[in-house]
């Protein structure tokens, strides 16, 4: 059998693992009720996939951002990651709502159309008390606050902080699940769901686009943004909300014991605070269930990460994203569950291809247009004061001078095509050849690089 031996192949296993899991939680429970519920009442497969996706997240998205050292780039290529996707399944969900096949979330009919739209476009619907348009959504939310908290700490430079943030979030997690059981942002706070959504796309609009201290403000502003949202804002209560971002700073804390950034005690104690905590909030046995059997996964997965795993399950995590937004579209257009899972597949994969790679190169080419315009300039966009000291922004602004000759570089390095890719995309490739990868998965994994 094929295997991927890439830096991040476990990663994709892991997300081509939850993806299928929480497809076969919502499709199951439609083609197959009765034997789901005794599955069900054991452990939530549903949540179990999502807090793997969390741990994933919160493991990649801070290593993004501090790999790139710009703000505005890694605002640029969120946007373009996710937003293409969830534009052309928001507009598929529409039509099949309109042709009868196709059931939005309830209570969506009696919200005003502009604040859905807003709240849904700008993923934070969940946090704001307004329905998703596709039920699947609300993760998203979660994960916005997370991008948010990591841009702020990033701006301030205490990202390196995550396994006590992990810990605080998850403590404080107890009380408040006691004294805050549901959102305190509710149904019925129309106009300040609509305040704090606008707030929230302008503390972002001015993070990408202005520099020194009122960048930094507006991140800051957006980080404590996100973790109000979650706290007031959680439809499952501040307690369970507060897991959730608990989940993923651990996540982050295992990213940085790989590094050699904090010792792996502290990301281990983190990851078992998070557990102790999630379990006490539960209000179900199956939640606590599905919390404890995905930090066991996600540590699986960390301790195979150097070996190679099965390019199909690789693929499956690839297109991840795609098989969890789009599969609820399913539920009422195929017949059976063997029928449902292979119309996803190929959904999935043509979504991938047609909608999310353009998006993302998009994104990228951007990127790269905005950093070559900042070394014209004589500056880098985000600079030091997003959170790189001034000698690691000459470092970085060095490794851009040094990559004015692609051909020369790539040929070098003997990555064929080098020519081809951006300077940011072959720096990557390099770095990964230099860690020890084969030249063409060097390659293709930068210039998949979400």
């Amino acid at each position: 059998m094929a295997a991927n031996r890439t830096r991040l192949a476990w990663l994709d296993a892991l997300r081509g693992i939850a993806a299928p899991a929480v497809a076969l939680h919502h499709s199951a429970w439609t083609f197959v009720p009765a034997v789901w519920a005794e599955v069900d009442r054991r452990v939530d497969v549903g949540t179990w996939g999502v807090f793997v996706f969390f741990l994933v997240s919160g493991y990649i998205i801070p290593a993004s951002l501090e790999r790139r050292g710009d703000l505005r780039a890694f605002w640029t290529g969120r946007a373009f990651r996710l937003l293409p996707l969830l534009l052309a399944a928001l507009a598929l969900a529409l039509l099949l709502a309109y042709a009868g096949v196709f059931a939005m979330s309830p209570g969506i009919d009696r919200r005003p159309p502009p604040l859905v739209a807003l709240a849904n476009l700008s993923m934070l619907q969940e946090l704001l008390g307004v329905p998703s348009v596709i039920n699947v959504m609300w993760t998203l939310s979660y994960e916005m606050a997370f991008y948010l908290m990591t841009a702020g700490l990033f701006a301030v430079r205490q990202a390196h902080r995550s396994a006590p943030i992990a810990v605080v979030l998850a403590v404080a997690a107890v009380p408040l699940g006691l004294l805050m059981p549901g959102a305190t942002i509710n149904g019925g706070a129309d106009l300040v769901a609509a305040l704090i959504a606008v707030a929230v796309i302008l503390v972002i609009v001015v993070t990408v686009t202005a520099n020194g201290r009122l960048r930094t403000a507006a991140a800051v502003i957006g980080g404590l943004l996100g973790l109000a949202l979650v706290i007031l804002g959680s439809r499952i209560g501040a307690g369970e909300g507060l897991v959730i971002a608990a989940t993923m700073f651990a996540g982050t804390a295992m990213w940085r014991a790989e590094q050699g950034t904090l010792r792996p005690v502290w990301a281990v104690a983190a990851l078992l605070t998070v557990l102790v905590c999630g379990v006490l909030v539960a209000d179900e046995p199956a939640w606590a269930a599905a919390v404890v059997l995905a930090a066991g996964v996600f540590a699986l997965g960390f301790r195979l990460r150097h070996r190679p795993f099965p390019r199909w399950l690789a693929h499956l995590g690839v297109i991840s994203f795609s098989l969890y937004l789009l599969h609820p579209l399913l539920l009422r257009v195929v017949p059976n569950l063997a029928v449902f899972f292979l119309v996803l597949l190929v959904l999935g994969h043509v979504a991938y291809r047609l909608v999310e790679v353009p998006g993302q190169r998009l994104g990228r080419r951007l990127n790269a247009h905005g950093k070559s315009r900042s070394t014209s300039t004589g500056g880098r966009v985000g600079g030091a004061s997003a959170g790189t000291s001034g000698s690691d922004a000459g470092r970085v602004m060095g490794e851009d001078q040094d990559l004015h000759d692609p051909g020369r570089q790539g040929h070098e390095a003997g990555v064929e095509g080098s020519s081809k890719m951006t300077a940011e995309q072959l720096r990557e490739a390099l770095a990964r050849v230099g860690k020890g990868e084969d030249t063409q998965s060097a390659k293709a994994e930068a210039e998949s690089d979400q």
